[in-house]
C-alpha cells in the first residue's frame, strides 16, 4: 500500500498549491505591485473554472488515460508559472491586472481543476476498498500542506525571492511533480478506458449518474453535512475579534493552529478507517462528537454577550473560546475524511466510464454546500442575531445524524 500512497501524497500535496498560491501568497504580491483592493479582491473571479468541472470530468475518465491527462496538466501548470515568472506586476500604483496576467491565472485555475480530476480519478482506481481510508487521509492532509507551503511558505520567502523567482520555483515543482506522475510504477499499471466502456453522449449524462446506486442519498448528504460547521467557524473568529481578542493572536490560533488541529483530525480519521471501523457508524459518532463540540462552541459564545464577560490575557475564558475554536478545526478534519471516504465509496459503485464524472459530482456539490452557509452567514447574524443564528446552525449540524439513518444498503 505505501508505493500507492507515497505518490499520492506527492500530487495531492502539489495538487494544494495553487489553493494557497490564489488564497495566500498571490493577494500580497499584487497589492505589493500597486493593486488596489478592490482589483486584488475581484482576481476571485479566475476561480470560475472550478465551477465546471463537469464539463471536462467525461473526457478524462474516457479519452486517454487518467495518467496521461494528471502528466499533461501538471506538466501544463509548470508551463504557466514559468510565463508568470516573466510578467511581474509593474509597480508603482498600476490601477489594472495586465490582461496577459489575468489569463495566465485563469489557465492556471483550468489546468488545476483538470488536475483535480485526472488525480481523484486515479485514486479511485488504484485503491482498493479497504485503502479507502487511508487514501482519504493522505488526500485531505497532503492538500492542506500544500495549500499552507504555497500561502505561508512562500510567502516567507517574499522578502528574499522576486517575483520571476517564486514563480520559477513553482514552475520547477510543477515538472518534478508531472515526471512523478508519468514515472511512478503503481500509476503506470492502471488500465486505460476501453471503447466499449465509453458512454455515449447523450443529454442523459446526469440521469445516468443520479442512477448510480446511493447517489442521490450521498449528493444530499455532501450538501448539508457542512452548513452549521460552515456558519459557525465564519463568524466565530469575527466575533471573539469583536471582543477585543488580537488580531495577530486570533491569526495565529484561526491559520497555524486550525490548520494543525484539521491535520489532526484527518489524520485519526484515516487511522480509525484503517482500524476497520465501518464508515458510516464511525461518521455518525465525529457527527455527534462535532455537535457536541458546536453546542459548547455556542454557549461560551452566549457566555461572552453577559457584561461580566472578558477575554484578559490569562483568563479561563479566553483559553476556553480559543480550545472550542481548535477542537472544531480537529472534529471537521475527522468528518471531511469520512465524508471524502464515503463520496469514493459511492464513485466506484458507477461504470468505470463514470467514475470521473460522478466524483466530480460529488465534489462539486460539496464545494457548493460549503460556501453557501460560509457566505450566507454574516446576512444570517445580522438579520437573526447571534443567538438564534447559532442556534440555526447547532439545528443545521444535527440534520446529517438524521440522515445517516436513511442511508442506502450500498453505501453500509
Amino acid at each position: 500500500m505505501r508505493g500507492k500512497l507515497l505518490p499520492l501524497a506527492g500530487l495531492y500535496l502539489v495538487q494544494g498549491l495553487p489553493y494557497g498560491l490564489q488564497s495566500g501568497l498571490l493577494p500580497v504580491l499584487l497589492r505589493a505591485g500597486g493593486l488596489s483592493l478592490t482589483r486584488v479582491g475581484l482576481t476571485k473571479v479566475l476561480y470560475a473554472p472550478w465551477l465546471f468541472k463537469l464539463v471536462w470530468a467525461p473526457l478524462v475518465g474516457t479519452r486517454g488515460s487518467p495518467r496521461a491527462w494528471l502528466t499533461l496538466s501538471t506538466a501544463a501548470l509548470g508551463l504557466v508559472c514559468g510565463l508568470l515568472a516573466a510578467l511581474p506586476p509593474a509597480e508603482g500604483g498600476q490601477a489594472d491586472l495586465p490582461v496577459t496576467v489575468a489569463g495566465l491565472l485563469l489557465l492556471l485555475n483550468l489546468g488545476a481543476a483538470v488536475q483535480d480530476v485526472a488525480l481523484d480519478t486515479l485514486a479511485m482506481q488504484l485503491l482498493e476498498p479497504a485503502e479507502l481510508g487511508p487514501g482519504n487521509t493522505v488526500q485531505v492532509v497532503s492538500y492542506k500542506l500544500g495549500s499552507v507551503l504555497a500561502g505561508g511558505g512562500l510567502l516567507a520567502l517574499v522578502p528574499t525571492l522576486s517575483w520571476p523567482q517564486l514563480f520559477l520555483l513553482l514552475a520547477a515543482t510543477y515538472w518534478l511533480a508531472a515526471a512523478l506522475a508519468w514515472a511512478t510504477p503503481a500509476l503506470r499499471q492502471l488500465p486505460s478506458p476501453q471503447p466499449s466502456e465509453l458512454p455515449p453522449h447523450t443529454l442523459h449524462l446526469l440521469q445516468d449518474l443520479l442512477a448510480v446506486s446511493g447517489t442521490l442519498w450521498t449528493a444530499g448528504f455532501v450538501l448539508t453535512y457542512k452548513l452549521g460547521e460552515q456558519g459557525a467557524s465564519s463568524l466565530f473568529p469575527l466575533l471573539l475579534l469583536d471582543r477585543g481578542l488580537s488580531a495577530p493572536e486570533l491569526g495565529l490560533w484561526n491559520s497555524v493552529g486550525a490548520v494543525a488541529c484539521s491535520i489532526a483530525g484527518s489524520s485519526l480519521g484515516g487511522a480509525l478507517l484503517s482500524g476497520h471501523r465501518k464508515l458510516l457508524p464511525l461518521l455518525r459518532s465525529v457527527l455527534q462528537f462535532r455537535l457536541g463540540g458546536l453546542a459548547c462552541q455556542t454557549t461560551l459564545l452566549f457566555y461572552l454577550d453577559t457584561p461580566w464577560a472578558r477575554l484578559d490575557p490569562g483568563t479561563v475564558l479566553r483559553g476556553a473560546v480559543l480550545l472550542s475554536l481548535c477542537l472544531q478545526h480537529f472534529l471537521g478534519g475527522l468528518v471531511t475524511t469520512a465524508t471524502f471516504t464515503l463520496m469514493m465509496c459511492c464513485s466506484q459503485l458507477a461504470p468505470s466510464a463514470l467514475q470521473a464524472t460522478h466524483y466530480s459530482l460529488l465534489a462539486t456539490l460539496e464545494l457548493l454546500g460549503k460556501l453557501l452557509l460560509g457566505t450566507l452567514a454574516g446576512a444570517l447574524a445580522d438579520s437573526l442575531g447571534l443567538h438564534l443564528c447559532f442556534s440555526l446552525f447547532l439545528a443545521l449540524s444535527a440534520i446529517p445524524i438524521l440522515y445517516l439513518s436513511l442511508a442506502p444498503r450500498a453505501l453500509a
